[in-house]
């Protein structure tokens, strides 16, 4: 079984290290680049006046330069990739305390009208996809969030064998997770896609042989400058041509530019992540099929969108003040570019989608199973059609500390109700996101919290927080009857666990009693499954009357005027509640 704690401590210390030793290299590449430049200005000071041998030292020198630089480059992407690596680590040494709030909490996927979503502290802050998410991209981040509310029931055995397969390889998570972080993507990969099946071509193909002869015919000339032969005034003129050849497209080229310079850190990202997929191998029916989709006969799909994010990369620096006109009056290589990239959409667009869903799927399952590394002691619920709807030994919410949480054995058997009562602070709400988070865990293939589980696999739906709407002029009554007639109109046309928070708190008493009495029968005629929860003891003679229903409580006593709580799940009727004790205890009421 492995340590989380101690794997991200160890590779906190290797990767520091390597970081030292990049941090070294770094700073004598920064002092070899300054000899250079030293060197150059000595050489031109010596040889100025011979026009011949400053521009050898300067062609020279650029040349050294330029491979300098890139060098340098790669040293500091590898150093920022070990400073990924490093708040990754000691992020996850965070959380594995419980320290999680100052992470991405997924607020704008807050949905009041979603089936569940808006009752079980799914999104926003101290949720339970703050805790789990660690998605680097934004589509990585609205993929897992569609996992949580999809709502689906199919396929779960092989999520399970997805999410424990990736849930093995941490080197290889961390590694993509912290590429895709160190690039922030201007646009979308969904915008980018759009923009890729729209685009209209506007480059002639006579252009890439033109800008061949013309790079050849502009060396030559060059080369006969410099040596005496022919006069700058050929050079001159064949220059002003080649500019007025890149002017006729310079509108379509500059609009064209507008885009990919939003689009070329995506794609620079991407060949990156792709390679990592395409690099390593995956067993398991989703990851396969997804790492598969990436995958050419030919040439690798990673090479081929590196090309095309250096086409993007090449048509950027080729506007750079003065030295891009003479290389694009030279060569003509704006013009050039824009065809390779414009033959690069025409072969390869219909393929993009497939390529960036497979990135995004990687990045949103990294999460998924990452949770199941950090919590080994979690168990992939049994996946039966067997009478239990869920049968649960030792069941927990993830969100609370293992060591002071308090476990339950339950089993809810297809058709059945459970009314759950209780005193305040008993444990009831907790109990009711306890076991909706089995279900939704279970849907998505994660491990849950518990030492054993068996589950029939069900849609959940549930009432738990409903608010009144000032926007909408809509009472709390009436936003509590619109969300009970989404429930009985759901079950009508598909199966549903059903978990239901003190129906009907929005009027008397005694209307409460009878209309949660009448509203229990028709969920079990209906033949529905699942758990209400009330402070209205007279809904527990439901179970009297009606075989599918059963009672539990959660109890509370007093004990030296101290109010105690043991939190466990018990069959029966709670006889306690402490509501006017609380009123006296906190000064209140007398």
């Amino acid at each position: 079984m492995n340590n989380p704690s101690a794997f991200y401590k160890t590779q906190i210390e290797i990767h520091s290290q390597a970081l030292k030793k990049l941090k070294q290299k770094l700073a004598v590449s920064s002092t070899l680049r300054l000899f250079v430049f030293i060197a150059a200005c000595v050489g031109l000071y010596f040889f100025f006046g011979n026009a011949q041998a400053v521009l050898t030292i300067v062609f020279l020198t650029i040349v050294i330069f330029i491979y300098l630089v890139t060098k340098h480059s790669e040293l500091q992407y590898q150093r920022d990739l070990k400073k990924a690596l490093i708040d990754q680590n000691e992020t996850e040494l965070e959380v594995l305390n419980r320290v999680f709030h100052h992470l991405p909490d997924g607020e704008k996927y807050k949905n009041p009208l979603h089936f569940y979503s808006q009752d079980i502290d799914l999104f926003g802050r101290g949720s339970f996809f703050q805790y789990l998410n660690r998605t680097s991209l934004l589509s990585g981040s609205d993929f897992l969030a569609n996992i949580f509310i999809e709502n689906k029931i199919e396929a779960i055995s092989e999520k399970q064998k997805a999410i424990a397969e990736i849930s093995e390889k941490p080197e290889w998570r961390q590694r993509y997770s912290a590429i895709a972080s160190l690039v922030k993507t201007e646009s979308p990969a969904s915008e980018v896609n759009d923009w890729l099946q729209q685009y209209k071509a506007f480059i002639p193909n006579w252009i890439k042989p033109l800008s061949l002869v013309f790079t050849t015919v502009s060396v030559g000339l060059i080369v006969a400058n410099y040596f005496g032969v022919l006069s700058g005034y050929f050079t001159a003129g064949w220059l002003i041509l080649g500019i007025i050849i890149s002017g006729i497209f310079q509108k379509k080229v500059n609009n064209l530019t507008s885009h990919t310079s939003k689009i070329q850190s995506t794609f620079e990202q991407f060949y990156k992540l792709i390679l990592e997929i395409e690099n390593e191998d995956f067993s398991s029916e989703i990851l396969s099929k997804k790492r598969n989709s990436v995958i050419q006969s030919k040439t690798k799909t990673s090479a081929v969108v590196k090309q095309f994010a250096r086409y993007l990369d090449v048509l950027e620096q080729g506007n750079i003040m003065i030295f891009g006109t003479l290389i694009n009056g030279f060569t003509l290589r704006n013009l050039r570019q824009c065809y390779n990239i414009e033959k690069w959409i025409k072969t390869h667009k219909d393929s993009v989608p497939a390529w960036f869903n497979s990135i995004t799927l990687f990045d949103a399952y990294n999460s998924l199973g990452n949770f199941k590394f950090n919590h080994p002691n979690y168990i992939f619920p049994e996946i039966n059609d067997k009478i239990p709807v869920l049968k649960v030994k030792g069941a927990g919410h993830p969100l609370l500390k293992e060591a002071t949480m308090v476990r339950n054995d339950f089993q809810i058997n297809s058709e059945e109700f459970f009314i759950v009562t209780g005193a305040n602070m008993a444990g009831k709400s907790t109990f009711l996101r306890t076991v909706s988070l089995q279900i939704v865990m279970g849907n998505i293939g994660l491990p849950v919290c518990a030492e054993k589980a068996e589950y029939n696999p069900i849609k959940l739906i549930t009432s738990m927080r409903t608010t009144d709407s000032l926007t909408d002029d809509e009472s709390y009554f009436f936003s509590e009857l619109k969300r009970l007639k989404f429930i009985v109109d759901e079950i009508k046309t598909d199966r549903y666990f059903i978990i239901l928070d003190e129906i009907l708190k929005g009027t008397n008493s005694t209307d409460k009693a009878i209309g949660s009495r009448k509203f229990v029968e028709k969920l079990v005629a209906s033949n529905s499954t699942g758990i209400i929860a009330t402070h209205d003891l007279s809904l527990c003679a439901a179970a009297e009357d009606l075989s599918e229903v059963k009672n539990y409580f959660f109890d509370a006593r007093i004990e030296n005027d101290e109010l105690y709580f043991d939190y466990t799940f018990k069959p029966g009727i709670c006889q306690n509640m402490n509501a006017s004790f609380l009123l006296k205890k906190m000064q209140i009421v007398d």
